[in-house]
């Protein structure tokens, strides 16, 4: 197993050099998955915040035709560009394919590339999620707050941290 996959999660400061990332990142898988792309490139996740706190990792998610067969007809491409391919017995997360871009080092993330088959709700989800957050402010702390807090106490256990999220995100879903 890779370094990466073994990192902390550590909530840091915002940090307006995420968007211009972001932006680079969506630009170059525009140009790499573009045959099977469908309903775009998004920004998502904390780092798509403005003012937020989060992990320092850039998530992109990509609405795709079919997720084996970009995995099939692109992971070659995607994998010569840095992006590391998890596997769907490792990622567990059947709705998508998921891909992580290392530091030039290994150690760390700087991004991540969800694929998420074309109409699937998880897709209008994250954005739902997103726009919530960017448009309550103190929403948007509440969450930076509980990050923290799961960094502090579950940061050694990135599945922990993320299942500690999941209630504070159906709630801003169901209300948004």
């Amino acid at each position: 197993m890779p370094a990466w996959a073994y990192e902390r999660a550590e909530v840091r400061p915002h940090d307006p050099s995420w968007a211009i990332r972001a932006q680079a990142e969506r630009d170059q898988l525009h140009e790499l998955l573009g045959p099977w792309l469908v309903d775009g490139i998004e920004h998502v996740g904390s780092t798509a915040i403005p003012g937020l706190a989060a992990k320092p990792i850039v998530d992109l998610q990509a609405s795709v035709t079919s997720l084996d067969t970009v995995v099939t007809g692109a992971s070659e491409i995607l994998r010569a560009n840095g992006w590391a391919y998890v596997p769907p017995e490792l990622d567990q997360r059947p709705w998508r394919r998921f891909f992580v871009k290392p530091d030039p080092s290994g150690q760390r993330r700087e991004a991540h590339l969800h694929l998420i088959q074309a109409g699937h709700h998880r897709w209008t989800d994250q954005l739902r999620f997103r726009d919530a957050l960017r448009d309550d402010p103190a929403k948007a702390q509440q969450y930076e707050a509980l990050k923290r807090h799961l960094a502090q106490t579950a940061g050694h256990d990135r599945e922990a941290y993320t299942e500690g999220k999941a209630a504070f995100v159906a709630s801003v879903l169901k209300a948004f």
